[in-house]
């Protein structure tokens, strides 16, 4: 404690003398400097608003004096400062700055730590792929410097991304690298976390040994229970692999205490599952039993597969030594139709781990620009000699004497002009009436071509509508007649409930698209703005369509703050609308969509995230168009093709902008700018 003290009252002393010393200095690149070492004291004091206050102030003197150096590091600063406060948007975009100023100054470490800076965000927002590229292209320039706190970070980023894809064997080496810096550190914290991970590494390659010695590392080197918790359940486990029933029993019973009382559910679960493969291996029927039915609905309510399939083959096990085959029958149908489901998701997420490209493509890379090709175009000055004077004397005579010329033939080319205006005159009148009928041509023209295209996109729009609201109709049409007719059953009954209501939403969607669509198209939109919280109008549009995200089996993450906007909110609730309705529609069953805002630079930024089928660039191009294009949903389901265009639209009649981000088969993101506030032009 006198030790935290002494660290605080010191980092406390250094930034009060930092302040003093920069109030004296001039405005200058040395001030930039001391400027500099005040924001890493207070970003290391984790003071991050008083840290941006003196990066604004140190931008604009080092933008002042062209110093680029500071712009670069004060840059780099800022990007780590939005890391922190989670405002990932802001932090690539600085990021990308710092370090195209890097390349320009030929600062290869910086640019390797910038690269390792967006490795960790990119990790961290689950995008490994992209994450792993940025750290494996700081590693060498790190490693050549040898920085161990930078190393540190770089090898546990890998590390983690390698575990998530599960490209164990190289998870494992870049975990065992960060151990050994770790070591070399005293990290503690970080010790125990690479030894947490290897020990579930060893277990999932069946190295049961190595597991339970990394894990009983950690054991031996924490004190607080939340890592017991986690470190208990599955050290019991290994134990129990090895029929080593008085350690697993010591390790499981100090779990199952630890867990109930932090109220852990995942490993509780852990627990459960393993105390009854104990108790049926010690032949306690009765105790297993329960556990496992505890267990069995915990791994439900949780929704954790890989525990409920361990529970349904424990199940099996159990009553087929007490003799219940039928229900051991039962428990393994259902082991094999999970295990199947698992395994197809498996597939579908598999991410081939052999050889995983060590340079960044080049849409990451900046290219570099040779030395030689600048030094080409800089301008060279040459020292003025007597010759040159001369030279330049001769030159402004006959300037003055081409002037003079010039001058002459102007008098006289202005009397033939005057001499003949008379006789050109009803000339230029005929001129202009037939120019004048010419451009009414064209109009017209334009106006036709203009008609015939709204024609056929009526045309077509009618068409799609007149097609879909049939069908929409006609289902729910047929429904009613069974119904008048008492042909349906209760159970038919129920079965047909998802489809109607599927069918009298996709009606509704299609009639309230078309209806915003002519309304649009007659110009009679006009916004009534006023500000409203964006948290309300999520909250309200997710309730319209919770029954068909349950129907397609989505998960839907709400990440939505309390905030404002100043915006027409029935506008903006029928952009979310629509963009809600199209993220359902194409995600697939086990796919999430997240809808999430923040703050940046005054405007409220609204995203709704899917991980369904993407969108191929060629398409990405056809978005916002005000032409009907439209795609089959996952599960067939149509569209007209309007509702983005009707979005864009609102959107920018309130000031805003929408934008997509999509990758093809990895999902996409739809973001909203609106103002905070009544913009100035208004």
């Amino acid at each position: 404690m006198f030790l935290s003290v002494y660290i605080g009252l010191a980092q406390t002393n250094d930034i009060d003398s930092l302040i003093i010393e920069l109030a004296y200095q001039k405005q200058d690149s040395l001030k930039v400097d001391t400027s500099l070492k005040l924001i890493t004291a207070l970003y290391n004091a984790k003071e991050y608003d008083r840290a941006l206050k003196h990066i604004i102030q140190s931008e604009k003197l080092s933008s002042k004096i062209n110093y680029n150096k500071g712009i670069a590091e004060i840059t780099y600063f800022k990007a780590l400062i939005y890391a922190k406060k989670d405002d990932y948007i802001n932090a690539l975009s600085d990021y990308n700055r710092a370090k195209e100023l890097y390349d320009n100054l030929k600062d290869t470490l910086s640019v390797a730590r910038v690269n390792n800076s967006i490795g960790l965000i990119e990790i961290k927002r689950g995008n490994y792929s992209k994450g792993l590229q940025y750290s494996l292209a700081s590693i060498k320039e790190l490693e050549r410097q040898n920085l161990s706190q930078d190393l540190n970070l770089a090898y546990s980023n890998l590390a983690k991304a390698f575990f998530n894809i599960e490209a164990n064997d190289k998870a494992i080496e870049y975990f065992e690298n960060a151990l050994n810096i770790q070591e070399e550190l005293s990290d503690t914290n970080g010790i125990n976390t690479s030894n947490s991970y290897l020990g579930d590494l060893y277990s999932l390659k069946t190295e049961h040994r190595k597991a339970i010695s990394y894990y009983e590392k950690v054991l031996a080197n924490v004190k607080t229970d939340s890592v017991k918790a986690r470190i208990y359940p599955k050290l019991g486990a290994e134990y129990l692999l090895f029929k080593n029933y008085e350690k697993a029993t010591r390790y499981l019973v100090r779990g199952y205490n630890i867990t109930r009382r932090q109220k852990d559910k995942t490993n509780y679960l852990n627990v459960l599952n393993s105390l009854g493969d104990l108790n049926i291996q010690k032949d306690r029927l009765k105790v297993a039993e329960k556990q496992l039915l505890e267990a069995g609905k915990l791994a439900r309510k949780l929704d954790n597969d890989n525990e409920l399939l361990r529970n349904y083959g424990l199940k099996k096990s159990l009553d087929s030594i007490k003799k219940k085959f039928d229900r051991a029958f039962v428990w393994q149908r259902e082991y094999y139709n999970l295990k199947s489901k698992i395994d197809k998701e498996k597939a579908k997420t598999k991410v081939i781990n052999g050889n995983i490209n060590t340079e960044l493509t080049s849409e990451v890379d900046n290219t570099e620009k040779s030395e030689n090709s600048i030094n080409h175009f800089r301008p060279r000055l040459k020292k003025t000699t007597p010759q040159d004077s001369d030279k330049l004397n001769r030159f402004k005579l006959i300037f003055y004497g081409l002037l003079a010329a010039l001058a002459i033939v102007s008098t006289f080319l202005v009397l033939i002009y005057l001499k003949r205006n008379n006789n050109i005159k009803y000339t230029q009148e005929l001129e202009e009436k037939n120019i004048k009928i010419e451009l009414q041509n064209q109009s017209f023209q334009e106006q036709t071509k203009h008609l015939e295209s709204v024609n056929n996109v009526k045309d077509k729009l009618f068409s799609i509508v007149s097609h879909d609201l049939k069908d929409s109709l006609s289902s729910i049409n047929g429904f009613i007649e069974l119904l008048r007719d008492g042909s349906l059953s209760r159970e038919e009954f129920d079965n047909l409930i998802p489809e109607l209501s599927e069918n009298a939403n996709n009606a509704s969607l299609l009639l309230f698209n078309l209806l915003n669509w002519s309304k649009s198209q007659m110009q009679s939109l006009e916004p009534k703005p006023s500000l409203f919280d964006i948290q309300e109008v999520f909250e309200d549009k997710i309730k319209l369509v919770d029954q068909r995200i349950e129907s397609k089996g989505i998960t839907l993450v709400d990440h939505s703050l309390r905030d404002f906007a100043y915006a027409d909110r029935s506008m903006f609730e029928i952009v979310i609308q629509n963009l809600l309705a199209n993220a359902i529609k194409f995600a697939k069953k086990g796919d999430t969509i997240t809808v999430s805002n923040h703050i940046s630079n005054g405007s409220c930024i609204v995203s709704i995230a899917d991980t369904g089928v993407g969108i191929s660039k060629e398409n990405l191009e056809k978005l916002f168009k005000n032409t009907s294009f439209t795609t089959m949903g996952t599960s067939n389901e149509k569209g007209t093709g309007l509702g983005l265009s009707i979005c864009k639209e609102l959107v920018e009649l309130n000031h805003g902008k929408i934008w997509v981000e999509s990758t093809l088969g990895l999902g996409s993101t739809f973001y909203v700018q609106l103002p905070k506030s009544r913009p100035s032009d208004s």
